[in-house]
């Protein structure tokens, strides 16, 4: 019988070492496929530990496999390395303006407790399998313009870091997966059904340069067809039927670049988020229209470039239902809560749980808005530590009885799609170029 008692004192153990953790990273922002300063840093604390890694080497990130000695399934378990930009955070980085104000920062402090109390005496005693801990790079799907950049290069083939591990074969070895975000609100523990999916858009309007003063009639104003787009894009909401929870939110992010020059380049980026893969096609055919007939309406021309982004969540019952179980083992009943609620944000977990069963709960200790000013962690107890222990208990719940749950959940398995190579298939066919 597993000592729960036992467990739960192996992560209070760490406590320091988890809430150093916790600052070092929140003090030290970094974004997507730029996390090296991060990536080193846990890489050194899970070397003083005594853990083997694996270096994605060209971009951040590293994961490491604990064999219990016996066999059974593969669980994996990630923390997220990156941040947001939120230039109005009164601690944001001055120069890059990163921020971790959605609690990136206790992800990987969460991680790395979890990485402690499993090197402490007995902690593998009677698991049968193997548990790979991730530090994984580029969740938040900001900076596309550079990420593109990556890909034209061939550092990566895909924004997002858990896609890009996939792709790399990091976890051809996995057999399911779980990670706790941190969120704010009044629960300790959160979950719903799942979360939209989305397609990353690139939008250039290329118009004609002239002076602004005294010959505009010589120029085409791309700036005036970004907006016409946009305008054409809101004409199209009301056609976005609610249970699609259909999102579509473009920012320009180069519009001219003097006041007295007709903008000739202007540059755009943009989701389009969806509840399925299925609408989220149609929705961006509609959105590419409506961008395509601005620039024509004005004598411009306008270049599209539409890529994967990430695939819709859905959490996986019997993982949930595990979860649920460990929550209870750490906070009250009316501080736990499972819905069947759908959420309209997009996470790369959501691409895992496409072909493996996988669950994204929230462990709470953060307050203000997520992706906000004022955002931060209150109560790192909660966010991190709480978020630890509750992990490991899945890990003990999975794993021990000669991994009886674990192979449960693998034979009730519901995924979208056969195998690794035909989920790749389905994303890479949202990727296009148009001019």
């Amino acid at each position: 019988m597993v000592n729960y008692e036992k467990l739960l004192k192996s992560v209070d153990k760490h406590r320091k070492l988890i809430y150093e953790a916790e600052r070092h990273i929140w003090k030290n922002p970094e974004t997507g496929y730029k996390e090296w300063k991060t990536s080193a840093y846990m890489e050194a604390e899970f070397e003083k530990l005594g853990y083997s890694l694996i270096k994605a080497g060209d971009i951040p990130g590293f994961y490491t496999t604990i064999d219990t000695g016996r066999p059974g399934p593969c669980i994996l378990i990630m923390g997220e390395l990156d941040s947001l930009i939120c230039a109005d955070h009164p601690e944001a980085n001055p120069e890059t303006k990163a921020v971790h104000a959605c609690g990136h920062n206790a992800q990987c402090a969460a991680l790395l407790g979890i990485a402690a109390a499993l090197r402490e005496d007995g902690a593998l005693e009677g698991l049968s399998g193997t548990i790979k801990l991730c530090a994984v790079p580029a969740e938040e799907l900001i900076e596309t313009g550079y990420r593109e950049t990556l890909r034209e290069a061939g550092t990566i083939k895909y924004f997002g870091g858990k896609v890009e591990f996939l792709h790399r074969g990091y976890f051809d070895d996995v057999d399911m997966a779980f990670m706790f975000h941190t969120s704010g609100g009044e629960h300790q523990f959160s979950a719903n059904r799942g979360s939209n999916g989305c397609v990353v858009k690139n939008i250039n309007y290329k118009g004609v340069a002239a002076h602004a003063g005294g010959s505009p009639h010589a120029g085409v104003n791309a700036l005036y067809a970004a907006n016409l787009g946009m305008q054409a894009i809101n004409a199209l909401r009301e056609t976005f039927r609610d249970n699609d929870h259909i999102r579509v939110h473009p920012i320009i992010t180069r519009g001219g670049v003097a006041v007295n020059a007709i903008p000739s380049d202007v540059a755009m980026e943009s989701y389009v988020r969806g509840a399925n893969m299925e609408v989220i096609t149609e929705t961006n055919k509609k959105v590419n229209r409506a961008l395509a007939g601005a620039a024509a309406s004005i004598g411009g021309n306008v270049i599209l470039s539409d890529r994967p982004g990430y695939t819709p969540l859905i959490n996986d019952k019997n993982l949930l239902q595990i979860a649920e179980e460990a929550m209870r083992m750490i906070a009250p009943a009316d501080e736990i809560s499972i819905t069947d609620n759908w959420g309209t944000g997009c996470t790369d977990m959501g691409d895992i749980s496409a072909v493996m069963p996988a669950i994204h709960p929230y462990a709470g200790g953060a307050v203000g808005i997520g992706h906000g000013n004022d955002y931060n962690i209150e109560n790192p107890e909660k966010a991190c530590v709480n978020s630890a222990k509750c992990q490991l208990i899945m890990i003990q719940m999975l794993l021990s009885n000669d991994a009886r749950n674990a192979k449960k959940v693998i034979a009730e398995k519901d995924l979208r799609y056969k195998s690794k190579e035909e989920y790749f298939e389905a994303i890479d066919a949202l990727t296009q170029v148009k001019e």
